[in-house]
């Protein structure tokens, strides 16, 4: 058979303040059109299907509207887990039904070990979980981890394979040899927050979600999808996109998505971001983080260039802290602090301490003389 592979859509997500709804409605457009082009049997959302545990309303509105016109309108069957952004619980409401419409929605480890199965593959569909739950599922409390518990689990899921078919494990997890990226939950589980690869070689294919980029791991039958949608200056330069993935014989490709409003890195001076020679050469309307080469202080800089690039996300010196032009007066370490403290009032304020700020700081003096002696 033939499927698609994507995780971590992360819908309700908010990169520095901006919402991401119009990016999401397009990257899902493209992964429909590419669903349908390859004429794939399935598709595969490998967890983080919400940003948050308790998604807003336009966020839950959104993701239905994606699910009702992949599974009930265009017919496609859905293998989707619950990642760590997800509330499980929440998710699991309905799912009872789900399956009418091979619309198949794990949530909890329990329903891990029992395989779902679509022409020639039987599909396992493990849910980001706690050690916790494992220890319960298996009744055992000698667990210490996840990985202890990933070794039982893929014993569990073994004892049901069909040697006629092809084996495809769906999870949401940290695989070792992996790279983080800013926009990812540190997940840190038992101890351990990464899963042995070799615990996973049973399998023909591993899904994986919540690593956002293609390349955080780099394993010929074990893959993160990443996200559809870039979430962090970090993931500038990645290329988002699926996995087109055949069983038999096994094959894999990566088709990349378009994004409508990319992530891109500006190290330029004020004076060229400024000029329309320069501007109008760029896509102002991409999120962009901007690196000023400035050395000197630019009055409403932020203001200023927004009114050309309406959305900056991150805005620093690429030299360092902004140099000024005033001049440091000379001033003797020597004398005593009182004279010193009036020398510097004098140059920050332009003006004379009062009699009551002399009085003041003569206290604080006398003060900080008692403690020290």
């Amino acid at each position: 058979m033939r499927f698609l592979h994507t995780a971590d859509w992360h819908i309700g997500k908010k990169l520095h303040g901006f919402g991401l709804n119009k990016e999401q409605d397009d990257a899902y457009k493209q992964i429909l059109n590419i669903a349908e082009t390859e004429k794939v049997d399935a598709i595969i959302i490998a967890g983080d299907l919400y940003d948050r545990a308790v998604p807003g309303e336009d966020s839950v509105k959104q993701l239905n509207s994606m699910l009702i016109d992949m599974n009930l309108k265009h017919k496609f069957p859905i293998l989707a887990i619950s990642g760590n952004h997800d509330s499980a619980t929440r998710l699991h409401t309905g799912s009872e039904w789900f399956s009418a419409t091979n619309f198949f929605l794990n949530t909890k480890v329990s329903q891990s070990t029992t395989p779902i199965e679509i022409a020639d593959t039987q599909f396992f569909l493990l849910p980001y979980f706690e050690p916790f739950e494992a220890k319960q599922y298996l009744q055992d409390d000698k667990l210490k981890n996840v990985t202890e518990a990933m070794v039982k689990l893929v014993e569990k899921m073994q004892a049901n394979f069909d040697p006629n078919k092809k084996h495809v494990l769906i999870a949401h997890f940290f695989a070792a040899g992996s790279e983080h990226v800013d926009s990812e939950t540190q997940v840190s589980v038992g101890g351990l927050n990464a899963i042995p690869v070799d615990i996973l070689s049973p399998f023909d294919y591993v899904a994986l979600g919540h690593l956002h980029g293609k390349d955080a791991l780099h394993a010929e039958k074990v893959k993160y999808s990443g996200s559809p949608v870039k979430f962090s200056i970090s993931e500038a330069n990645q290329t988002k996109g699926v996995w087109i993935v055949d069983t038999d014989p096994f094959k894999v490709e990566f088709k990349p998505l378009t994004p409508t409003k990319d992530i891109r890195i500006l190290t330029e001076s004020y004076e060229t971001l400024t000029s329309p020679d320069f501007y109008n050469q760029q896509n102002c309307n991409d999120f962009l983080s901007i690196q000023l080469t400035d050395s000197k202080i630019i009055p409403n800089v932020m203001q200023s260039l927004r009114e050309i690039y309406p959305y900056i996300i991150n805005l620093e010196r690429a030299n360092g802290p902004v140099l000024t032009d005033n001049k440091v007066a000379d001033i003797d370490p020597n004398l005593d602090p009182m004279t010193l403290l009036k020398k510097f009032f004098k140059e920050s304020t332009e003006e004379d301490m009062s009699e009551t700020q002399e009085k003041w700081a003569a206290d604080t003096l006398k003060t900080a003389n008692k403690e020290v002696n």
